[in-house]
């Protein structure tokens, strides 16, 4: 069996340093679309793995908090605020929990989990209530 590593164009390491992310970054670019089975598509899909380590650990982003994936996933399933009340147990909580005024409430996680496909875990998640003042 034969291997095909001689990528000799880029020295393959863990990047540490903004220039060396951005040498990937420019060398994935050039590269990206080689055909399949080539060194350079190798080398490609070793850069996009070091790539996406590297932003991983630089470049972290916050997952949505509950009531965004509940708003999200509305608007994928085209659904209204009115079309949710009996998960939020009235007209009222739906607005309220919706404008994140009032938590939700392990019934309604189950319910929303159920009724949008969420995993209950997602839903379960801490958020930030608005204060009216």
């Amino acid at each position: 069996m034969r291997t095909r590593f001689k990528m000799a164009t880029m020295r393959m390491k863990l990047l540490k340093t903004e220039e060396e992310y951005q040498e990937a970054l420019d060398r994935l670019y050039k590269i990206f679309h080689s055909p399949e089975g080539t060194n350079e598509s190798d080398e490609a899909d070793l850069l996009a793995l070091l790539v996406e380590d590297y932003e991983t650990k630089n470049y972290p982003i916050d997952p949505p908090d509950p009531i965004e994936k509940i708003k999200f996933r509305m608007e994928q399933m085209g659904l209204k605020q009115a079309d949710l009340i009996e998960a939020f147990g009235g007209r009222n909580r739906a607005s309220e929990v919706l404008n994140k005024k009032r938590r939700l409430t392990i019934d309604m996680i189950r319910k929303l989990s159920k009724r949008l496909n969420i995993k209950i875990h997602l839903l379960a998640g801490d958020y930030q209530l608005r204060v009216d003042k």
